[in-house]
Order: structure tokens, then sequence, then C-alpha cells
């Protein structure tokens, strides 16, 4: 099973939640059963995480430093089970360059049971992207229980 996670830049939010996702998933030893990707809608290829997110995660024992920028492309789209974003503009894209998509793309606060898009911290002060960090952990949590179930089933398929 493959998720991607889609934001703008691929350096802030989809990078911090592609590590916070993998830290999750070994926590519950389902990281040989999930892989996660991120892409950005309009990232410039190759290039590293906001050394903001950086911090952010590092301080929570997560290294994001080898994270380098992927720009969101049909093939990444295809390739994946689950499509996560973190706005809803974001999840219109996707959907723009692969309509086929709709049932597997969701807003992370939407596939989490929430409302709302997390807000871009791109720029802003360490704390800021310490906090956007905190929602993502508590939506991925969320979105990962909705997707695994106790028993180790996906429930991918499932409403």
């Amino acid at each position: 099973m493959k998720i991607l996670f889609v934001c703008t830049g691929n350096t802030c939010r989809s990078s911090m939640a592609e590590g916070l996702a993998r830290a999750i998933l070994a926590g519950r030893g389902l990281d040989t059963e999930i892989e996660v990707i991120s892409a950005g809608t309009m990232a410039w290829p190759g290039s590293p995480a906001a050394e903001q997110a950086v911090q952010a995660l590092a301080e929570r024992g997560i290294d994001i430093k080898k994270h380098r920028a992927a720009a969101l492309s049909e093939e990444l789209v295809k390739s994946a089970d689950l499509i996560l974003t973190m706005t809803s503009a974001q999840k219109q894209q996707v959907l723009e360059l692969s309509p086929e998509a709709a049932e597997k793309t969701y807003t992370l606060s939407h596939y989490a049971g929430e409302t709302g898009d997390i807000p871009d911290p791109v720029g802003q002060p360490v704390e800021v992207y310490k906090s956007c960090a905190d929602k993502l952990e508590q939506l991925l949590e969320k979105a990962l229980d909705r997707l695994w179930d106790n028993e180790g089933k996906s429930n991918l398929n499932t409403e």
C-alpha cells in the first residue's frame, strides 16, 4: 500500500507529514506494510526540506534532512493507493491532473474526520512549524487508525 502526501512546495507540510507518518507506522509495526511518499503541486524537484521543518521534526527524533522535493505527477498519483492533501485546493489540483483519482484523494483533515485546511508555515519561525507538526501528527494518528484497523487489516475501501 502506498500513501502520497501532497502540499505546494513539498518542503514543509507534506515532507513533515511523510516523516511523521513513517515514524508512526514504525511505532505500530506497519512500516513494511505501508509506503509513504510526498510531492508538491509547485515543487522545485530536488529542493531540501525547509530548515524549520527539519528542526521541528528533529526535536521529535525524526530525521528528514535527506528529503528532496518531488513534483506532483500523473505517475505518482496513479501509483498511490491513497492521496492525502493539505488543502482542498491541492485536492482539486490532484483531481485536475488525474480525475480518475477521485475515489482515493482526500484532504488529510477530511480523511481524519475533521475539517479545514492545514495552513502553510513557509517562511515562518520554527514555532509555527512545530505547531504545524503537532496538528499533522494528530491528524495522521486518526487517519492511520481509519486506514488500518487494530487487527492489521486495511480499511482503504471504507468510507
